[in-house]
């Protein structure tokens, strides 16, 4: 079996909880505590915030957890891996040294990972010939869109990640890697590894553990099918992974805390968020998980084992955000009894001043609460007279402008609705950022660390 790194699941989104990575610091002995702050949207997101204020942009969260982290990451020589630099790295890993002086850590080295956001350089990958056709529509007109981009982040891998481990760094804060990469970084680190097809395997390894257990909770009970059988959700647990050198890993968690860790909650994390089983394409390697063995040996204990898989993919996915117009958004609701009728009679009521409004739209949708908002035409309507029904509208429009008239024909059915029309504060128009998936030569990003101490 030889070395044994153990890895905790410190956040798996923007907004997870903080105290069960408290937890894992306080109650368990693990060497790196890996921290998932991002999703694809989310880089357009901080991207805007930054544009605003240059000195912004990476996750707002990150400096109140650091603020509690650190020093039981110190206490416990716990190294802390994270992506929540976002679109300014450098800027998030200041504000953190800073944070370590005034916390009276001297001597921690935090280490800013970049070379994923590449907005300044969409012109030049235009100007190589790149076919950046849209993975998710077809559409090959990236030009079409050019003027209105607002963000451009690669899924990177760990190559940054394990520089700067090699450089002594106690805290890594990286911007858009991919979430498992958080993982695959340490356990290449202290195994001396490099990218070469002899390693293949146990990097594959890496990636599949690091994809069990990147969603925190996702491991422990949380969006489980068998919601009903996971005790204490409320102080769930966050997982751990016992990393082998032979490439196998045990998925545990604090002893104690809530949820659960069995084959199943396992498997479900496995299959969450894939396409094909046989070929999980990540920036580090492609991991196959159909042939690997999943094996309970007790209480919230589960062995991993005969993973693999093959060397890293030769293109990496960048992911393009842009203005892609407003929401006008709604939402009312209406008692018994004729609930439905009476959400069926406003839904006509506001196609109607809509019509009057002049509203000019690129799509329309409706959803009545309670009935099919989740599920949409596949609902059947109900039999009976419901206590309740929501009524939800969503217009997408070209300008602000136009979204304020859904607002507005919302407001107007205070008085011109049925009776018993009820809904809170009208919505305001957001802006939407669309999202265009590609792929682009891996040669074309040059990642880079640069270490800042305390």
């Amino acid at each position: 079996m030889g070395k044994t790194i153990r890895l905790g699941a410190g956040s798996g989104f923007w907004g997870d909880a903080l105290d069960p990575a408290i937890e894992l610091l306080e109650k368990e002995n693990i060497d790196y505590l890996s921290m998932d702050y991002l999703a694809e949207l989310t880089m357009a997101l901080l991207q805007r915030l930054q544009s605003r204020n240059p000195e912004a942009g990476y996750v707002p969260d990150l400096v109140a957890h650091m603020r509690a982290l650190l020093p039981l990451a110190r206490e416990k020589e716990t190294k802390i891996i994270c992506n929540g630099g976002g679109t300014n790295p450098e800027g998030a890993a200041k504000v953190i040294r800073n944070l370590a002086q005034e916390l009276g850590l001297g001597g921690l080295r935090v280490a800013a990972v970049r070379g994923d956001n590449i907005l300044d350089q969409v012109d030049e990958l235009v100007a190589t010939g790149c076919d950046l056709t849209n993975m998710d529509t077809g559409d090959s007109d990236f030009l079409a869109i050019r003027e209105r981009v607002v963000a451009a982040s690669v899924y990177t891998g760990a190559e940054g990640i394990i520089e700067a481990l090699a450089k002594g760094a106690d805290v890594v804060i990286a911007g858009r890697v991919s979430d498992n990469a958080l993982y695959v970084g340490p356990v290449m680190h202290e195994l001396g590894l490099d990218f070469t097809e002899t390693n293949a395997d146990i990097i594959a390894s890496a990636i599949t553990v690091g994809h069990i257990v990147e969603c925190a909770a996702g491991a422990t009970g949380g969006m489980s099918s068998r919601f009903d059988e996971m005790p204490d959700m409320g102080r769930v647990g966050f997982p751990i992974a016992e990393f082998h050198e032979d490439g196998t890993a045990i998925i545990t968690k604090v002893e104690g805390s809530g949820g659960a860790v069995d084959q199943f909650t396992v498997k479900e994390h496995l299959v969450y968020e894939i396409g094909d089983p046989n070929e999980y394409l990540m920036p580090d390697g492609v991991a196959d998980f159909t042939r690997l063995s999943i094996e309970e040996l007790g209480e919230d204990r589960v062995r991993v084992s005969d993973m693999g898989g093959r060397g890293r993919p030769e293109t990496l996915k960048l992911v393009v955000g842009y203005e892609d117009g407003w929401i006008g958004e709604g939402m009312l609701f209406f008692p018994w009894p004729h609930a439905l009728q009476r959400a069926e009679k406003a839904r006509g009521t506001l196609l109607t001043r809509f019509d009057r409004l002049g509203l000019k739209y690129d799509a329309l949708h409706f959803d009545y609460v309670g009935v099919n908002m989740l599920h949409g035409p596949a609902s059947p309507m109900p039999e009976y007279d419901p206590a309740e029904i929501g009524l939800r509208v969503a217009v997408h429009t070209r300008t602000r402008d136009e979204a304020e008239k859904v607002r507005r024909a919302c407001a107007q059915l205070w008085i011109m609705g049925p009776g018993g029309t009820s809904f809170g504060t009208p919505m305001k128009p957001r802006p939407v950022v669309g999202s265009w998936p590609t792929l682009i030569p891996r040669d074309f990003v040059k990642q880079t660390v640069e270490i800042l101490e305390a």
